[in-house]
């Protein structure tokens, strides 16, 4: 018999996120950080089934909601991607506030979601604004130095954005919709050459996203390429991304409580984003974006098909 998984589609900025509403796999009640840990050892092949093609393409981003453990909790969230899972996607948890006003789970307000990495704030400002404030984001480490064969040397920033990245600014690449395929390259061999000489976050957490800033054209604060763990490009600003960004700049004083920071995408979306300081040099990101739904459907899983659970590299 076919199992049917109910889906909401939404994007921010350009970049989808594809919601579980219905039909997914049953996780248990643990923290969400738990129930990650089931879904991959238990269950990836939902994961697989709802973004990988024949139903999705590399840059489709999934989340699946969840009942959380604290029932004054808007819902619980579990986000993951084309090869494997996330502990936050901030483009996500915007498309996922509005998702939740569309299906009436939530209205205009704050609410609370539950991640693996820690609980998030999201108010919903308008049918399509949310703001969110991510989980507390910092610096670890300025100027590191990788040396990329056939490329050159770079150094940047490793920051923690509820995901952990490298920031590059003096890279000597155009930041244009029209290199994406030379952006692309460039930082991926970035990140291949991170983990082969095994620069990592903390307590050797890869680093799986690469970030390219400069200067915005359209009169933002800046622009980033961000690429993302299975080699796919962000088509919004990220809210990670946003996050890692903005601890650098509160780090190196650069951005003070409560000023606005427009971070443009490669295609020209933009995030607004402040922080609140913290102790110890780390920072509570607040990012504003705009998603909007572009689809409802049920994903057929028929056990005749040969790729009923997606393509899997």
């Amino acid at each position: 018999m076919a199992e049917r998984i109910t889906v909401i589609d939404t994007h921010t900025g350009g970049e989808p996120t594809r919601v579980i509403v219905a039909g997914g796999p049953e996780l248990g009640s643990g923290t969400m950080a738990q129930r990650l840990a089931v879904f991959h050892e238990r269950f990836d092949r939902y994961r697989s089934a709802v973004v990988n093609e024949p139903r999705g393409s590399d840059v489709m981003v999934g989340a699946i909601l969840l009942p959380p453990q604290n029932a004054e909790r808007a819902a619980g969230v579990i986000f993951f991607n084309n090869v494997g899972y996330l502990g936050m996607c901030g483009h996500g948890a915007i498309g996922v506030a509005v998702a939740l006003d569309h299906l009436g789970k939530i209205g205009s307000g704050v609410h609370r979601l539950e991640t693996p990495v820690g609980e998030v704030t999201i108010e919903l400002e308008g049918k399509n604004t949310v703001a969110i404030e991510n989980v507390v984001s910092y610096r670890i480490a300025k100027d590191v130095a990788v040396d990329v064969p056939g490329l050159r040397a770079y150094k940047g920033d490793i920051a923690w954005g509820g995901n952990w990245f490298f920031l590059v600014h003096d890279h000597g690449e155009t930041l244009a919709a029209d290199n994406i395929e030379r952006l692309t390259d460039v930082s991926w061999r970035i990140r291949q050459t991170l983990e082969a000489r095994g620069i990592t976050g903390e307590g050797g957490a890869l680093i799986d996203h690469i970030e390219l800033f400069g200067p915005s054209g359209q009169g933002a604060s800046g622009k980033s390429f961000v690429l993302c763990p299975g080699r796919a490009y962000d088509r919004s600003p990220c809210g990670t991304g946003t996050s890692a960004k903005l601890a650098c700049l509160a780090a190196d004083g650069a951005l003070r409580e409560g000023e606005i920071w427009r971070q443009e995408s490669i295609i020209g979306s933009v995030f607004e984003g402040t922080v609140r300081l913290l102790n110890g040099g780390r920072v509570a990101p607040r990012i504003r974006g705009t998603a909007y739904v572009c689809g409802e459907s049920t994903l057929i899983i028929d056990p005749a098909d040969p790729f009923a659970w997606g393509i899997r590299s």
